[in-house]
């Protein structure tokens, strides 16, 4: 595994990390405690030290099985935990948007409860307006937060909906050292702007759904349907079908020969030199090893090393 520094913030990360928002059970699969230790025991034999979860994948549901599983391990120390605020879980797929200060607080007191920690490395707003995001009061209350050694740094989980640049040119302001953005080979509309403004600022990069939400496995042919209770269920069938074309184009003309699908799509995000992290989900074991070995095509230094 290879690790970089994330941003301006005194934290190496694995370049790949542990995405956990399956562990809420919104991917059409209910986890247990023991599969989620024997997902994160497996992660961190393979050296990856980067968890992202939110308070909102289920009702702090996958921050307590990871708070369970790294207090069981004893090693909280060793992992870079970044979790999320701005959300309130009320069912499948159905959530509401609060960011008054002291509902923020309350979030974040549930967030260190679930996850049996004192402090979160990385506390994200997640993927709010620009009227949220300016939210009277809510950075200062954050800013107190750090202060009280709750939040080590503070970050920005950008909605996949707006590119949101004047967020990330907000960052000195409010003092956030790490943007999240949604970024891979079939959305890369963030580097037009967003991933310049994030190297030129020294801000860390955790690039989520970096497999496109599974499709850039290469395992999914157009027609495909997902089963019942997956979020990839309500998708437009005809714009899935336009992006697995895309996709099937892509590994005729890109992938490398005997190169497996997922593994060179997450090394492709991270050959952008802006990109510190790739977050991607996992259901088993087997899926954490296949994303892991994605750091042996990250060649450090030579950025443009993929076909």
């Amino acid at each position: 595994m290879k690790h970089r520094r994330l941003g301006r913030t005194n934290l190496r990360v694995s370049v790949i990390g542990l995405g956990t928002w399956q562990f809420g059970g919104e991917w059409a699969k209910d986890f247990s405690q023991d599969e989620a230790d024997r997902i994160i025991d497996r992660a961190a034999d393979l050296g990856i030290n980067l968890i992202d979860t939110a308070e909102c994948y289920g009702d702090h549901t996958s921050e307590a099985f990871i708070g369970n599983a790294l207090a069981r391990r004893g090693d909280r120390d060793q992992w870079v935990i970044a979790t999320k605020f701005g959300h309130h879980f009320l069912g499948h797929q159905q959530r509401d948007t609060v960011y008054d200060p002291a509902d923020v607080v309350r979030q974040l007191e549930g967030s260190l409860r679930a996850l049996r920690t004192e402090y979160v490395d990385v506390y994200q707003f997640h993927s709010g307006s620009d009227a949220e995001f300016n939210t009277p009061g809510l950075w200062e209350t954050l800013a107190e937060q750090k202060r009280r050694g709750k939040v080590k740094h503070l970050g920005i989980s950008i909605s996949s909906k707006r590119e949101n640049l004047n967020q990330v040119e907000a960052s000195d302001r409010i003092d956030a050292d790490v943007i999240q953005v949604l970024y891979n080979r079939l959305e890369r509309g963030p580097e037009a702007r967003v991933l310049p403004a994030c190297r030129k600022m020294d801000l860390g990069v955790l690039a989520r759904v970096p497999l496109a939400s599974g499709l850039l496995s290469g395992k999914y042919k157009p027609g495909v349907q997902f089963p019942p209770g997956d979020v990839r269920a309500g998708e437009d069938p005809r714009k899935l079908d336009e992006k697995l074309r895309e996709v099937e184009k892509i590994a005729r003309d890109e992938v490398p020969p005997a190169v497996p699908m997922a593994r060179w799509a997450l090394a492709w995000c991270l050959r952008q030199e802006a990109v510190t992290s790739v977050i991607p989900g996992c259901k088993d074991v087997h899926q954490v090893e296949a994303n892991a070995a994605g750091a042996d095509l990250v060649q450090e230094g030579h950025p443009l090393a993929l076909k």
